[in-house]
């Protein structure tokens, strides 16, 4: 008995003795570096993820505005960083995509300069119209294009000029693109009767609700939720579309626990409650992480849609 009484004691003072494998922590205070200037809706988001992930984690989380070239100056920075899991970027993809297919050859970075760690949501960009306007789809918008030498259509971005540019290549339709500087002026010209259709990413939202307007199509990849039997534009037999995510990435060559350790903090910061309301106030949408390989996958499968749109 005293003999299995001292094997019993000796094997519980030996696990006691072996640590826990415990998560990766931080070495250093964490950067979260924002590729957009104070204010925004970029920003507003980003600080908030860092909130979250200081309150959950007790890590030393610090949000930092790097605007310049819609996000371009700070990966620039982020790609020469060391990948020791303390500078950490937050960036829209669409500018990165564009300026990866149209000059990829000039930037100090690539596709694969980075380790994706995680998606924040996406823009639900759509195409809309009043709601007594004489056509209810894309197919609808060419005819009445053509009937009526031109229809003014408004964009607030480069891509959804390539989308009416491709639209016109393809039907022949003369829509007229008429530039605009926000979702709020575009919708605000087609509720007045200035132009016929507009592209929108979020403003129309409250409009549609209260049946002033309605949507042509999605310009996404995927249908909306606010509007699920909207066909998006390749449905309607147009293979174009942008899809604005806003997204985390690091330096490459993060070691496997620093990585892991990024993409866990991101994700409960990201499906937090503050965040999720705030997703949901600023963007009429839902949060939608897909982490590290949905995230690489959905850069990777950008750059193909990029080069769609501005034929290559």
């Amino acid at each position: 008995m005293r003999l299995a009484t001292l094997t019993f004691g000796l094997l519980a003072a030996l696990t006691m003795a072996v640590p826990a494998q415990a998560e990766w922590k931080p070495a250093g205070p964490v950067k979260l570096e924002i590729g957009f200037g104070p204010g925004g809706e970029t920003d507003t988001m980003g600080r908030a993820i860092a909130a979250e992930m200081k309150k959950q984690t007790g890590w030393d989380v610090i949000a930092e505005n790097k605007p310049g070239g819609g996000g371009v100056a700070m990966f620039t920075g982020v790609s020469a960083a060391k990948p020791d899991g303390l500078t950490v970027g937050m960036a829209v993809s669409m500018p990165i995509l564009i300026n990866l297919v149209l000059r990829g050859d000039k930037l100090p970075f690539k596709l694969d300069s980075f380790d994706y760690l995680a998606t924040v949501t996406r823009a639900q960009v759509a195409i809309v119209a009043k709601a007594d306007a004489p056509f209810d789809d894309v197919a609808g918008l060419v005819a009445y294009s053509k009937a009526n030498g031109g229809a003014p259509v408004a964009f607030d971005a480069k891509p959804q000029e390539l989308i009416l540019r491709g639209i016109n290549k393809q039907s022949d339709a003369g829509i007229r693109p008429v530039s605009s500087k926000s979702s709020a002026e575009m919708i605000q010209n087609v509720l007045g009767g200035h132009v016929v259709a507009s592209f929108a990413a979020g403003a129309h939202i409250e409009y549609l609700k209260s049946g002033a307007l309605k949507v042509l199509a999605s310009a996404t990849a995927d249908r909306h939720g606010y509007a699920p039997d909207t066909r998006t534009l390749r449905e309607q037999g147009y293979n174009l579309a942008v899809d604005p995510w806003f997204y985390f990435a690091a330096p490459a060559g993060l070691p496997a626990d620093a990585k892991a350790g990024l993409a866990k903090a991101l994700n409960a910061a990201i499906t937090s409650e503050p965040v999720r309301k705030l997703v949901a106030n600023a963007f009429h949408s839902d949060v939608d992480d897909r982490g590290p390989d949905g995230t690489a996958k959905m850069m990777t499968d950008g750059i193909d849609s990029v080069k769609v749109l501005f034929g290559k």
